[in-house]
């Protein structure tokens, strides 16, 4: 997946501060482009080390289509709201791993 990461949509990299050990990760995610920012699927849940290094933090850098920007505002979603900010062919991949948690980032210096 590193491979695309980055690269082809959907998938994405994350990078971010380890808010316990202090080093620098870079974490291969699926994300999909919103009105302001962007919303990952999270695939291994809400509590995963990635996702809670970004809320601590209040940031992360996120290379999505080869270009790298900052995103701020990180928040969990669900239910209703996490569905309509998904494009609709990417619901089904999201149903079928029964992913139900998302984190929406808001883009810092939009175009």
């Amino acid at each position: 997946m590193r491979l695309a990461a980055g690269r082809l949509p959907p998938f994405a990299i994350v990078n971010h501060h380890g808010r316990v050990t202090g080093r620098d990760y870079a974490t291969p995610v699926w994300a999909f482009g919103t009105r302001d920012g962007l919303v990952f699927a999270l695939l291994y849940g809400a509590n995963s080390d990635w996702v809670r290094n970004v809320l601590a933090a209040g940031h992360a850098e996120v290379r999505r289509r080869g270009v790298a920007r900052e995103y701020t505002h990180p928040r969990l979603v669900a239910g209703e709201e996490a569905s309509r900010l998904i494009p609709a062919i990417a619901r089904i991949p999201v149903r079928l791993f029964r992913t139900r948690d998302f984190l929406r980032v808001t883009e810092s210096h939009p175009d």
